[in-house]
């Protein structure tokens, strides 16, 4: 996969846990830092391992993590 079609999907990703996001008003703070901590460290995984999807999931989990446990 190009360098290009990487940034393509990221931003298609990133763009739709946006949008995801938006229809989720009625959460709890906590379950929307949960959210978006997973959103983030799943594209902070997948860049930082080149796309792996043993990276992405590993960086959603942790940004799961990080994002439950933010006040």
């Amino acid at each position: 996969m190009t360098t290009t079609m990487k940034r393509i999907t990221a931003a298609v990703l990133a763009t739709t846990l946006v949008v995801a996001l938006s229809g989720c008003s009625n959460w709890s703070k906590r379950d929307r830092n949960t959210a978006i901590g997973a959103g983030a460290g799943a594209i902070g995984g997948s860049v930082l391992t080149h796309g792996s999807a043993l990276g992405t999931l590993g960086g959603a989990a942790v940004g799961g993590v990080i994002g439950h446990q933010v006040n």
